[in-house]
């Protein structure tokens, strides 16, 4: 009983120990699915693309060997061709076969005929004295005592029944050649050749056949040639000529048939390589011209046949690695994973303690009035507690940045409306009181120029309530501001708008310029009786910034006044300055705004000379146009 209590008791503690080590090498669920979708996949994906431009690359690869070696093939065959050609062009040129040929009274004689057949003979000896020529035939008059010795003389006769004798006759002498064809001869019997053949006219009768010179080729010069060619079973390598009939193939009873259209449509060009769909199967195709006959060399075949035991090992080799990959991805992470999240666990157990330790709001792990943490229950896993701590602190958090930045958004609004407020009313009674005397002292026309301007004035200056306006309408206030003034103040001053191109378009607040010009006429042109005034105002982009300037030819100002307008308060500026000298409300309004809206950076600067005039320079972001 008591080995079986103790045995009991170590069963119960190995549990125990078990449960508590795969507690803490747990991975909680999101983060295996985790894992598998962001490391697993990924992987798996990566690597089967991999493979699969591996396997493309290396196909490209074979394929292209493969082309390299049919063009040779076809440079090599077409070499062979173009020596028979020259053997034909040699023999046709010969003037004593032409004579031999030619139909004569006095060629009946069979003593003339006998000496014929031992020079033409000898003709056909030299020519057949070359490897490449198997035979070489003339088909003749029938009148010829020869014509039917049937080794190298035939009759013509028997040659019209040909399907290719009306191409002979059609090509005027030039060279035709010919399929495979079986050819009975009396000296080796059935024969396999190919066969160039020419027509020969009489040359005093030139309307006259008098033969047909032939030159045969054995079609295994042509099987000779392609078997040097080292590619996988299966693959089919044919001849074929322009008009799409097969001349050679290694099927026999594929010769003289058109090839498959399907094929037949992807033969662009003199060479290259394609893929088509024959009898829904996958076919790649190389071919290669050759230029002499125009004849093209073709190799089909599907990609097993194609591929050589090279490339489909390496193909099984790939899938190989794959797995093993899959299998390294799959483990060696596991078990990383497995440790970084016993660590992790370690220190989230330290940062929930250290949180209930500080948080003022947890009282007995219940919510306090005011919204804090939840109960936290026990729960399988301590990122969980994590979160609900962490959830806490940040709505607090956030909480006060929504309050702090509502206040200061609040605050300048209403800083904003404040300085936009100060500017407007006392320029609107000096402009109804002009329109007044305007149409006491003159006519109606030039009340409704005031009227009209007046009515842009305001258009552009309201901008439907919203607080920016383009660089383009800002000018055109300016303006329009300029002509109301000149309508009250005539022949006083003049004006001139510049700007960049290219800026029209770009953003800025609005009454920036208005209030300037407006100082710098009444307090600057206005007071210089000696001399007309005249203001320029120029827009332009200077780095990343947009930089208005304003001069004009007025008074000009002392350097200690320049240093008050923008740094002292409007109230304080009219104690130190006294009362004769104006207001400066619109330059300290116009540049308080400036830094509201574009940060400290920005605003305003001013240069002066005392009789000479100023300068007034606004600076803004360029980039407020986005």
């Amino acid at each position: 009983m008591i080995n079986m209590r103790r045995l009991s008791e170590l069963l119960s503690r190995l549990n125990i120990l078990s449960k508590e080590a795969i507690h803490r090498f747990s991975i909680p669920r999101p983060w295996l699915i985790a894992y598998l979708l962001l490391i697993v996949v990924p992987a798996a994906i990566f690597l089967y693309g991999y493979y699969e431009r591996s396997a493309s690359i290396l196909k490209n690869e074979v394929v292209r060997t493969m082309h390299q070696a049919l063009k040779q093939a076809g440079s090599n065959l077409s070499y062979r061709i173009e020596r028979i050609e020259d053997i034909s062009d040699a023999a046709f040129m010969n003037v004593k076969l032409y004579e031999y040929l030619s139909i004569r009274p006095d060629d009946r004689s069979i003593g003339t005929q006998i000496e014929v057949i031992k020079d033409l003979r000898y003709l056909v000896d030299t020519v057949q004295s070359n490897s490449d020529v198997f035979h070489m035939r003339l088909f003749v008059d029938q009148s010829k005592v020869y014509s039917g010795e049937r080794i190298n003389f035939f009759s013509l006769d028997s040659l019209k029944d040909d399907p290719w004798y009306p191409a002979i006759i059609d090509a005027g002498g030039g060279i035709v050649w010919s399929g495979v064809y079986e050819e009975n001869f009396l000296d080796v019997g059935n024969a396999e050749i190919i066969s160039a053949a020419r027509m020969m006219r009489d040359p005093d009768h030139y309307d006259n056949v008098i033969g047909v010179l032939m030159i045969d080729i054995q079609a295994r010069m042509v099987s000779d040639i392609l078997s040097t060619l080292q590619f996988s079973p299966g693959t089919q390598v044919y001849l074929v000529d322009s008009n799409g009939i097969i001349l050679y193939h290694p099927d026999p009873a594929l010769i003289g048939t058109r090839i498959n259209d399907t094929v037949a449509e992807v033969l662009q060009g003199s060479e290259g390589t394609s893929t088509a769909s024959i009898d829904a199967e996958v076919n790649d195709i190389m071919y290669t011209t050759l230029p002499q006959v125009g004849w093209r060399l073709i190799a089909q075949g599907t990609e097993s046949q194609l591929s050589p035991e090279s490339l489909k090992q390496t193909k099984r080799s790939e899938w190989t690695s794959i797995v093993e990959y899959s299998a390294l991805f799959l483990l060696l992470p596991f078990v990383l994973l497995a440790i970084i999240v016993r660590g992790m666990n370690r220190r989230v157990n330290h940062v929930i303690t250290a949180i209930r330790r500080e948080s003022k709001d947890m009282r007995d792990g219940k919510e306090t009035r005011d919204g804090g943490l939840n109960e936290l229950p026990q729960v399988n896993g301590d990122f969980h507690m994590l979160e609900r701590s962490v959830d806490h602190l940040i709505l607090r958090v956030r909480t006060l940045v929504e309050e702090k930045y509502t206040s200061k958004i609040h605050e300048r609004e209403a800083q904003l409306q404040a300085l936009q407020a100060q500017i407007n009313p006392h320029f609107l009674y000096n402009t109804l009181d002009t329109i007044n005397w305007t149409a006491i002292g003159m006519g109606a026309t030039e009340i409704s120029q005031m009227i009209d301007n007046l009515a842009k004035y305001f258009r552009l200056s309201l901008n439907k309530g919203k607080s920016v306006v383009s660089v383009s309408d800002e000018l055109q206030l300016a303006e329009v501001y300029l002509e109301i003034q000149q309508s009250r103040f005539l022949n006083t001053f003049d004006f001139e708008l510049r700007c960049e191109p290219g800026l029209e378009s770009q953003l800025m607040p609005k009454l920036i310029l208005q209030p300037i010009v407006e100082n710098a006429l009444l307090h600057g042109i206005r007071k210089a009786k000696d001399r007309r005034g005249r203001i320029v105002i120029n827009a332009k982009r200077e780095q990343d910034d947009l930089l208005f300037t304003i001069e004009d030819n007025g008074i000009g100002m002392e350097d200690i006044l320049v240093q008050q307008l923008l740094t002292v308060a409007p109230h304080e500026q009219s104690i130190l300055r006294g009362s004769g000298n104006g207001s400066s409300y619109g330059l300290y309004n116009v540049n308080e705004r400036i830094k509201l809206y574009a940060g400290e950076s920005y605003g305003i600067s001013i240069s002066s000379l005392v009789g000479v005039g100023t300068v007034i320079a606004v600076r803004l972001k360029l980039d407020m146009a986005e």
